[in-house]
């Protein structure tokens, strides 16, 4: 009998409005939760994080069956959505709230982070900045944030044509 638990991913890829959409429609995904992962204050609001002195990301957490997507697909979107060179934040988002990383839960997601980390390392054969972490508390964002891809259509594709993503992203596949 499959298992049918769900389990939760937890990924940085710069700005968290830009990360929802390529999760949530994903067959197994149930939930993608825009937040803050990583800092030390607790219920951080998003004006305390977007000056980055709380040590906080932002960070989607991902609710998903492994019986319908497996980790290692997850980890393949999360890798074609950032940019794994820029140590200073992601696209036009710069600051420690803007780094990509992966928050792991166990030490499978672990492991398997790292293998895919190795990777793409490999494929770019440069320096690595995303970073690996323990998962610890995750802040879901205010509500006006959740699937702001869908509440403000126009405000997205403004910002993520304006923010360069989509044109760096194009030029990371050609490397």
């Amino acid at each position: 009998m499959a298992d049918t638990t769900t389990k939760t991913a937890t990924f940085a890829g710069g700005c968290f409005w830009c990360m929802e959409p390529q999760f949530a429609n994903i067959p197994g995904v149930s939930k993608v939760v825009s937040g803050y992962t990583g800092g030390h204050v607790k219920n951080p609001t998003y004006e305390q994080v977007s000056t980055g002195g709380t040590g906080h990301l932002e960070a989607i957490a991902v609710t998903y069956d492994p019986a319908q997507v497996d980790y290692n697909k997850l980890l393949d979107i999360f890798w074609e959505n950032i940019d794994p060179l820029d140590p200073n934040g992601q696209f036009c988002d710069k600051g420690s709230q803007y780094l990509a990383g992966i928050f792991t839960h166990d030490g499978e997601q672990k492991k398997l982070a790292e293998e895919s980390r190795e990777k793409i390392a490999k494929k770019f054969g440069k320096p690595i900045a995303t970073i690996i972490k323990e998962a610890s508390v995750f802040y879901p964002a205010e509500d006006y944030h959740q699937e702001f891809y869908i509440k403000s259509k126009d405000h997205y594709k403004r910002y993520r044509s304006g923010c360069g993503r989509d044109e760096r992203l194009e030029e990371l596949k050609k490397l």
